[in-house]
């Protein structure tokens, strides 16, 4: 066995000791199944998001998206404009 010492705030692992006390499981239990399904995935075990709930990747994917529709998208003036040059193509 090893010790891993970790650096994080006080209420958060007062908290999160609070659910794994309710589910029989102590910290280090818990750190250790952390580690293990890190090393079955290769990865880290869950989908890691942005601040607006997308992936890095789906963020990458969305803002070239709209830099390419912002260079080369069109403008309306009205929905009515728009849907009589939808109607055209």
């Amino acid at each position: 066995m090893t010790t891993i010492q970790v650096r994080t705030d006080e209420k958060i692992k007062r908290t999160a000791m609070l659910i794994l006390n309710k589910l029989g499981m102590d910290l280090s239990t818990a750190i250790n199944i952390y580690l293990v399904r890190i090393i079955e995935k290769k990865g880290i075990p869950f989908e890691i998001v942005t601040e607006n709930g997308f992936t890095p990747e789906e963020e990458a994917r969305i803002l070239k998206e709209m830099a390419w529709a912002k260079k080369h998208g069109k403008r309306y003036l009205s929905t009515k404009a728009m849907f009589k040059d939808i109607m055209k193509q």
